[in-house]
């Protein structure tokens, strides 16, 4: 279980939140797992996948939206409304991806600067 606290997305671009709660798959077993048997993704809440220049819908039970985002942390693709069981696009200079619920990437457009922004850790997240 990841014990970090999670974080906002924001765009910068365009002064808008993406995910008000995401959390990182950093990890080679957090990355293949993903979103795979989950039940659903509550609007707002988000996976930053890193690194990772692709994705798929293996397993999953929803569909979902996907910015690709590159080392200076702009949007350089989109996948909207990504069902299960489809291969995402691949970007070569993709560093890392954000899957979100379908719907989710709707305030997003290619060129946007996205920003990762920690929360302050509260005493009850420290174990």
């Amino acid at each position: 279980m990841d014990r970090r606290p999670p974080f906002r997305i924001l765009n910068v671009s365009r002064g808008t939140v993406v995910a008000e709660t995401a959390r990182a798959a950093d990890n080679p077993w957090s990355s293949f797992l993903g979103l795979m048997g989950k039940p659903a993704l509550p609007a707002g809440e988000a996976l930053l996948i890193t690194p990772s220049s692709s994705i798929h819908t293996h397993f999953m039970r929803f569909a979902i939206d996907v910015l690709y985002v590159n080392k200076d942390d702009v949007i350089v693709g989109i996948d909207r409304d990504l069902r299960p069981w489809r291969f995402g696009r691949f970007y070569k200079q993709v560093r890392y991806v954000v899957e979100m619920a379908a719907g989710g990437a709707a305030g997003c457009e290619v060129g946007d600067e996205i920003r990762k922004e920690e929360g302050k850790r509260k005493k009850e997240d420290i174990v």
